[in-house]
């Protein structure tokens, strides 16, 4: 009798075969069960097992530390503290001297000539500095020549020189006359030491020397607009003074803003060398009155605020108009400082019982 050997792996082949059609017959072959190893540790958990999903409300935020922070502003609050003690305790300051001359009469008197000669020399530097730039990117090699030899002597000639020449043209030039040349049909004649203030001789020395510089920072701003705008607008058939107007510039003023506040202030700064002319400005005032009291440091430091009110109020218009020439730019507008303000007092104030945090 002939006994035929079947192996394991070919009754496991043949075992899914025989259990679609029936029941498999016996045969002489014992199946072994293998027993099953137990889940590894590091093996995945099924999607059965997953544990409950944790509740997070209880959890409290923790805002991150800033060590070195905290410390850098606790040397800081030290140092202004001691400043500011120094200030108030120092004897020498005279802060009596200072609030008796702080709204005098002539001290005023001085701050409106200094605000007079900031706008006056403001609106000619940079409406100059405005057709110079115009005409340093012109394609004619004269008009940007002239623009730029202009700005090359203004700008390598100091203010003091500057506001000096202007004040003695008489010594070189005796009378002004205006008239249709190579005859006797004259419109206007006067003696150049009479036409020559202290004013106006301030008013050109300032604006003449602030066009040189405006003219470099308003060039720099047109040039910063993407020339493929420029082309674009062109082909859509837009005139070229909408161009300019609508397209270069509201863009350009990004560019040039900051720039121009700073040279604003300088020239606020800057109007105090006037002194040298004998004008009545504030700084030249503040002489006349320590020359008198012999309070130096008293007036000096009169002067010194008048100057901050200035500038600082510069300062928060400078804010307003960036912010107003950044719609382009930014898809929200940075929040105001009162709008800041108001939004730290929001926070801090405490949330009603029961609403919503």
């Amino acid at each position: 009798m002939t006994h035929s050997v079947v192996s394991p792996e070919t009754a496991r082949r043949t075992a899914p075969a025989a259990s679609a059609t029936g029941p498999a017959p016996a045969t002489g072959v014992r199946e072994m069960s293998c027993p099953v190893d137990p889940p590894s540790p590091t093996d995945p958990p099924s999607p059965t097992d997953s544990p409950e999903p944790e509740d997070l409300s209880t959890l409290r935020v923790v805002p991150a530390r800033h060590p070195g922070r905290v410390v850098l502003a606790v040397v800081v609050g030290l140092v202004v503290a001691a400043v500011l003690y120094s200030f108030v305790t120092n004897p020498r300051w005279e802060w009596g001297v200072v609030t008796q001359w702080f709204l005098a009469e002539s001290i005023i008197r001085g701050l409106m000539e200094t605000l007079k000669l900031t706008v006056l020399a403001g609106a000619v530097g940079f409406g100059l500095g405005l057709v110079l730039a115009l005409m340093r990117l012109s394609k004619s090699p004269l008009i940007s020549g002239v623009s730029w030899t202009f700005s090359w002597i203004f700008r390598s000639t100091p203010l003091l020189v500057q506001l000096l020449l202007w004040y003695n043209l008489g010594y070189l030039y005796e009378r002004v006359t205006l008239g249709i040349p190579l005859t006797d049909v004259t419109f206007f004649d006067a003696r150049t030491s009479d036409l020559m203030t202290p004013m106006l001789a301030a008013i050109l020395g300032l604006g003449l020397h602030q066009a040189a510089y405006a003219a470099e920072l308003i060039r720099g701003g047109i040039l910063s607009v993407d020339q493929g705008q420029l082309e674009a607008a062109g082909a859509l058939g837009i005139p070229a003074r909408d161009r300019s107007l609508r397209i270069v510039m509201p863009q350009a003023m990004r560019a040039i803003l900051p720039t121009a506040f700073n040279e604003i202030i300088g020239l606020v700064k800057g109007t105090s060398i006037v002194y040298v002319l004998a004008h009545a400005e504030l700084f030249f005032t503040v002489q006349l009155v320590y020359g008198r009291t012999q309070q130096v440091l008293p007036m000096l430091l009169v002067a010194t605020l008048w100057y901050v009110v200035i500038t600082s109020a510069l300062s928060i218009g400078q804010y307003y108009i960036e912010r107003h020439y950044s719609k382009g730019a930014v898809r929200t507008l940075p929040p105001t400082p009162l709008q800041k303000l108001r939004a730290r007092l929001g926070r801090l104030r405490p949330t009603p019982t029961g609403a919503p945090a």
